[in-house]
């Protein structure tokens, strides 16, 4: 399969994303959007994936390529290609499926813990941790199962239509390295200063086996999205 990933700002990546559709026999493409990239054509991948990035999801003034993205997504999600969206590209999906979409009680930001939702399809642990980078959030889009919830974030994740589009708030794909480049550029979600959800610098660093915890727990997810793909 070739896949399409769409990323919006050059700090929030791919992360182990592109290592592992590599391991697996995928090749993949990224359109740097935030750098004047055209979005892609559907018609010319097997699926799409959708980065986070700091922008709001309705921040057309400042960002006008968010509005074509937006309608790629509501094509994707009309069609039958498996879509998976990380923080904003979680937010365009739940839009685009007439979920709300707007600021959260407080920032979450660093590692926190997860509970899975009794009705989620996931398969991954009844609790596992996640790193957080959000003021912004959803609600669970109609027709949609839940992932599951955090102290500050009640959906942190959904699956729609048999699990083909997969929407996640936390992320699971980071790496040390790409939170380093995160935190040297300074500019935390909304909020972050006053939150109880937010950790400092040196909280998030302490411990490095944390995102090595992350891999297997991407690939679980990845796994049983890519199995939503048509044969």
């Amino acid at each position: 399969m070739h896949l399409h990933l769409l990323q919006h700002s050059p700090y929030h990546g791919p992360g182990r994303i592109a290592d592992w559709l590599s391991s697996m026999g995928h090749s993949h493409t990224v359109f740097h959007l935030y750098d004047g990239e055209t979005p892609p054509s559907l018609a010319d991948g097997d699926a799409l994936i959708l980065l986070d990035g700091p922008m709001h999801v309705l921040d057309d003034a400042q960002h006008p390529w968010l509005k074509r993205e937006r309608k790629l997504i509501a094509r994707a999600l009309d069609g039958n290609k498996p879509l998976l969206g990380i923080g904003l590209g979680a937010r365009m999906m739940a839009t685009e499926l007439g979920a709300t979409v707007g600021r959260g009680t407080f920032a979450e930001v660093g590692w926190h813990e997860v509970t899975l939702a009794p009705e989620s399809p996931f398969d991954l642990p009844e609790r596992f941790t996640a790193f957080m980078w959000h003021r912004d959030v959803f609600a669970l889009p109609d027709e949609a199962l839940p992932l599951g919830g955090s102290s500050g974030s009640p959906v942190q994740g959904f699956a729609w239509d048999a699990g083909r589009a997969l929407g996640l708030l936390c992320h699971l794909e980071v790496t040390r390295a790409g939170v380093d480049a995160l935190l040297a550029e300074g500019e935390r979600p909304e909020g972050s200063e006053a939150s109880p959800h937010a950790q400092p610098d040196e909280a998030i660093l302490a411990d490095d086996r944390r995102f090595d915890r992350l891999a297997p727990l991407l690939d679980r997810l990845l796994s049983q999205w890519m199995r939503s793909a048509p044969a």
